[in-house]
């Protein structure tokens, strides 16, 4: 037998009952006080049903007892109950009584309890031993997942870092510049930078799916407004909340819905506008999700022409939307309305 393979798991996490079988490893004496009384017991019981029971059946109290005792304390303590129920079933109950007789219908009873019991206490410990595998490969898997959260983690952690320390360089390089259109570019560089970071940390957990989508924009949307250092825009965000989108479209989404909410800052509400802005997440009839950025301010210039625009922001949303095989659209709707679009594929809704 191999005691290791039946030794406890140390494991910070529940264990399941069975998986503490058998109890009282480190108590022998109480294990083996508990065996005698279950066998005392069976004897009890099998003496006040004699009576009542046909001739033959001198181990129908005994077999539970050997199957409860290995079954609680193992096999060690199982096989010494076997033997002394064994021995208390042909000295009292297999004829002739109160003595050990082999006679040759004594030794077919014996030789068929010994089978029995065998055959028991084999599939105890099978059992024994299965559970105590079961239970150390789920403690392996355990700190194995502990370890990946671990080290996820830390790699979304270092990128994001390294992201934000490039959105420094480049606004140290500014100060080097004089040109204020080559200042303006590197600010929208390093701003962009660092909203890449903040996406990257926050869009996903450990297993690789991405976080619910409305909590996530809500949040990103909020980080933009706050960073505009406006105080009069007022904020919306609502939709599905178990809307989530496959890992790869995550941050082109959030890039695409933030750079749409501070060009609604921007332009939308320039000048000091007071105003609202409201983010809708919805999915059409057949499944493609629409997100909707809408303000209530100035509207669209007069000469406004999607294809032509110069902002490069607006280029940057545009050609993410289409590396998505997505659209995104700015339309005047009561102030400006900017519509991204992207195919059902893309989309996964949380059940």
């Amino acid at each position: 037998m191999n005691k290791s393979a039946i030794e406890p798991v140390a494991t910070q996490g529940p264990m399941r009952w069975i998986e503490r079988l058998p109890i009282a490893r480190e108590r022998p004496v109480i294990g083996m006080v508990a065996t005698l009384a279950i066998v005392a017991a069976a004897w009890l019981l099998r003496t006040v049903a004699d009576p009542l029971l046909p001739p033959g059946f001198p181990y129908v109290t005994f077999f539970p007892a050997v199957i409860i005792t290995s079954f609680l304390f193992g096999v060690r303590l199982g096989s010494l109950s076997a033997l002394l129920c064994g021995l208390v079933a042909w000295y009292f109950f297999i004829p002739p009584a109160r003595g050990f007789v082999l006679t040759q219908g004594a030794g077919f009873a014996l030789a068929f309890y010994v089978l029995v019991v065998a055959t028991d206490l084999a599939l105890v410990h099978w059992m024994q031993v299965a559970n105590s595998r079961l239970a150390r490969e789920r403690e392996t898997n355990r700190i194995l997942a502990n370890t990946r959260e671990m080290l996820f983690r830390e790699l979304q952690h270092r990128v994001s870092n390294n992201l934000q320390v490039a959105a420094g360089l480049l606004v140290m390089q500014k100060r080097q510049l004089n040109d204020v259109d080559a200042k303006a570019a590197l600010d929208e560089a390093g701003t962009r930078l660092a909203l890449i970071g903040r996406i990257s940390r926050q869009i996903y957990d450990p297993s690789g799916t991405a976080q619910p989508l409305v909590p996530f924009l809500d949040e990103l949307c909020r980080s933009v407004v706050d960073a505009s250092g406006r105080c009069d825009v007022t904020l919306s965000v609502s939709g599905d909340d178990r809307i989530r989108l496959q890992p790869d479209a995550a941050v082109p989404t959030a890039l695409i819905v933030a750079e749409a909410v501070a060009n609604a800052i921007e332009h939308g509400l320039a000048n000091e506008r007071a105003g609202l802005i409201g983010v809708e997440v919805w999915r059409d009839p057949t499944g493609a999700l629409e997100i909707t950025i809408r303000d209530d301010g100035h509207g669209l210039p007069v000469d406004f022409e999607m294809d032509a625009g110069t902002s490069l922001g607006l280029r940057i949303a545009t050609t993410l939307a289409r590396g998505q095989s997505g659209r995104f659209h700015i339309a005047d709707h009561d102030g400006t309305l900017a519509t991204l679009a992207l195919p059902a594929h893309l989309v996964a809704t949380e059940e």
